[in-house]
C-alpha cells in the first residue's frame, strides 16, 4: 500500500476533503436558516395577536400615570399630537408584545440549535441560564412597572400648578393669580417613557445572569469584581443617568437595584468558583493552596 504523499503548506486539499468539510457546515447552515424562520414566525403570530388587544394592552401600561393623577382628582387623558400618532402606538404595542408572546419560542429555538454542540455537563451549565435570563427580565420589567414608574410619574407630576384664582365677587383675578400648568402628556411620549423604564429595567436584572455565567467560564472572579466595586459604583451611577430621565429618585432606585445585583453577582460567581475547586479537588488536579490563591 502506498504512502500518501504529504500536501505542502500552499495546496489546495482534495475536492473529497473539500466536500466533506462543506456539508457539515451547509447543514448548520441550513438549520439556522429553519430555526430563524420558525423564531420569525412565532413573532409574526405574537405580533397580530398583540394587535388585535392593544387597547387593554395600552390601559394596562397606563394604570401607575391614571393611579397618579387621580390622586390628585384630575382625569387620565392623553392626546394625540399626530394624526397617525395612534395607529404607530398600536404598531409600537403590538411589536412589544409579540416579542413577550413569541419569546419561549424563540429561546426554545436557540436552545435546539445550540444543544448538539454541546457536552452533557455543557448542556447543564447553560439550560439554567437560559431560563434564568427571562424570570430575571421580567422580575426588573415588574419591578420598573409596580415600583418605578409610579413614584416617576408623581415626582413629575409635581410641577404642575393650578390655574387663576377669581374673585367671585368682582370677577377679577386675584393678588395669587398665575399661570396653569396642567399635564396633556403625548399618547406616544407616554408609551416611550414606559417602554424605556421597562426594558431598562428587564436589560439591568441581567447582570446576575451575565456575571454569573462568566465566571461559570473563567472569564471572570469574584475576587475580581470585588476588587473593582468601586470602579462598578462609577459605571451604575452613569448608567442611572443615561437610563432614566433626571429624575433623582428614580436614579437613586436603580442605582440600589443594579449595585444589588452586583453584590449578588459577585455571592454567585463565589458559589461558582467553589464548586468548581471542589471538583478539581476530588480528581486532584488541585491542591489546597491553589484554591486559595
Amino acid at each position: 500500500m502506498s504512502a500518501r504523499s504529504p500536501r505542502s503548506p500552499g495546496a489546495l486539499p482534495p475536492p473529497d476533503e473539500i466536500e466533506d468539510s462543506a456539508a457539515p457546515l451547509i447543514e448548520h447552515l441550513a438549520e439556522l436558516r429553519s430555526r430563524l424562520i420558525k423564531s420569525l414566525l412565532a413573532f409574526i403570530v405574537g405580533m397580530v395577536i398583540s394587535f388585535t388587544v392593544w387597547n387593554p394592552i395600552f390601559n394596562f401600561l397606563t394604570d401607575p400615570l391614571c393611579g397618579a393623577l387621580a390622586a390628585r382628582g384630575q382625569s387620565c387623558d392623553l392626546i394625540l399630537i399626530k394624526l397617525q400618532e395612534g395607529f404607530f402606538v398600536a404598531v409600537r404595542i403590538s411589536f412589544l408584545g409579540g416579542f413577550v408572546l413569541a419569546f419561549p419560542v424563540i429561546a426554545t429555538q436557540l436552545w435546539r440549535f445550540v444543544a448538539p454542540g454541546l457536552y452533557r455537563s455543557e448542556r447543564g451549565a447553560f439550560l439554567p441560564f437560559l431560563i434564568a435570563s427571562p424570570v430575571m427580565f421580567f422580575l426588573g420589567a415588574a419591578f420598573a412597572f409596580y415600583v418605578v414608574t409610579p413614584l416617576a410619574f408623581d415626582f413629575f407630576l409635581l410641577f404642575q400648578q393650578p390655574g387663576l384664582l377669581m374673585d367671585d365677587a368682582t370677577g377679577e383675578a386675584s393678588a395669587l393669580a398665575q399661570v396653569g400648568v396642567t399635564f396633556q402628556g403625548s399618547v406616544n411620549e407616554y408609551l416611550s417613557l414606559t417602554t424605556r423604564f421597562i426594558v431598562a429595567f428587564g436589560l439591568c436584572f441581567q447582570l446576575p445572569v451575565l456575571l454569573t455565567l462568566m465566571g461559570k467560564a473563567g472569564l471572570v472572579s469574584a475576587r475580581g469584581l470585588a476588587d473593582v466595586r468601586k470602579y462598578a459604583v462609577v459605571a451604575i451611577l452613569a448608567l442611572a443617568a443615561v437610563v432614566t430621565p433626571p429624575d433623582v429618585i428614580t436614579q437613586i432606585i436603580l442605582f440600589t437595584a443594579v449595585y444589588g445585583l452586583y453584590e449578588v453577582s459577585i455571592f454567585l460567581v463565589r458559589r461558582v468558583e467553589k464548586k468548581r475547586n471542589a471538583a478539581l479537588r476530588a480528581e486532584g488536579l488541585l491542591d489546597e493552596d491553589e484554591a486559595d490563591a
